[in-house]
């Protein structure tokens, strides 16, 4: 009797529960391989911030961007320890090797050099430059963890490539081997108190920095139209049940460059919701780029099948207590969306 009572009571015991994602571009990358980890240990400002950033809105799973990855994943242990003291404790954590600073022996800028940062699979200085990284407080289904970050850009369907008097910029090679992903392309399955939800997340290459083959540009518009695809079913089975993708797109939907046909198409698309997160003073500016202006380039977009609960831009008022840790962190701001199964 006890026990079919439990398990009548366990569905409204899921619906009571709200999962809080996030997305940071937290800026933690440096010049040089092993540095991020230095500025860990030596408590550098900025890593400070951004741990207070993150304290400050405890989210339960945070999609990372802008943070140097390494073999033995040292830099990211260090912060969920600097984290974990700091009383946010992320027990489990996933990273990868992006394709920021991968060396490919060819020239990919279209400068006539070879092993330059713009000449790796993705812009980097060094390998793993500028990555990506999970933390969750929830159990990480790692086995099923899906990276299409070895995707070739041109087998992408309905890929546009950049070219130069009609032939392929910079080269027929370079486009052999260039891949979609500037940093990577993952589907992260956590097992949350509300169910099974697949965290998709990448970061998109910025679309400017680029001639008029706009090399960038239509490699932005790639990396976004990539999860349509995915979801369609045109990249192998698509993922199942719920999901939300939290990344940097590094393109706004109505304001600077690149092709808003593929953001705005995402935002659009009817198997996800934009919740339209917010600050205090109903801004939805997620970065501040001196030359550009305030832009919304950070989502958060969970599947359609999820029930909002709450949604917002972390930027704290003027005069609040954390506005400096929020400036000193990073250009990009913290978006949060509290989710709940309907």
């Amino acid at each position: 009797m006890i026990r079919a009572l439990i398990l009548l009571l366990l569905p409204f015991a899921a619906q009571a529960e709200v999962v809080r994602i996030a997305s940071y571009n937290t800026e933690l990358s440096r010049k040089g391989p092993g540095l991020l980890l230095r500025d860990i240990r030596r408590d550098d400002p900025q890593v400070q911030a951004v741990v207070d950033v993150l304290v400050a809105t405890q989210p339960d799973i945070v999609a990372l961007q802008g943070i140097d990855w390494d073999m033995d994943s040292l830099a990211m242990i260090a912060l969920s320890e600097k984290l974990r003291l700091a009383g946010l404790n992320y027990p489990h954590r996933f990273s990868a090797q992006p394709n920021s600073g991968m060396e490919t022996g060819l020239d990919l800028d279209g400068d006539g050099r070879t092993q330059g940062p713009g000449d790796a699979q993705g812009w980097g200085q060094f390998t793993g430059q500028g990555g990506l990284a999970v933390l969750s407080r929830y159990k990480i289904h790692r086995s099923d963890i899906r990276d299409y970050s070895t995707l070739i850009w041109r087998d992408l369907p309905g890929a546009e490539l950049p070219t130069a008097n009609d032939d392929p910029y910079p080269s027929e090679q370079a486009q052999e081997i260039q891949r979609l992903s500037s940093t990577a392309h993952w589907v992260v399955p956590v097992a949350t108190p509300i169910g099974r939800l697949n965290l998709m997340t990448f970061h998109a290459s910025p679309p400017v920095f680029d001639g008029l083959e706009d090399r960038n540009g239509l490699r932005n518009r790639d990396e976004i139209r990539f999860w349509s695809l995915l979801l369609d079913g045109d990249l192998g089975p698509s993922p199942k049940g719920q999901f939300v993708i939290a990344a940097d797109a590094n393109q706004d939907p109505n304001q600077g460059e690149g092709h808003k046909d593929a953001i705005r198409g995402l935002l659009a698309d009817p198997r996800l919701q934009d919740p339209q997160p917010k600050d205090s003073t109903g801004d939805t500016t997620t970065v501040q780029w001196k030359a550009v202006g305030d832009l919304r380039v950070d989502y958060v977009l969970p599947s359609a099948d999820l029930r909002i609960q709450n949604a917002g831009v972390f930027w704290p008022d003027q005069d609040a207590a954390l506005r400096d840790s929020a400036q000193r962190a990073s250009r990009h701001r913290l978006v949060w969306v509290d989710v709940s199964v309907p």
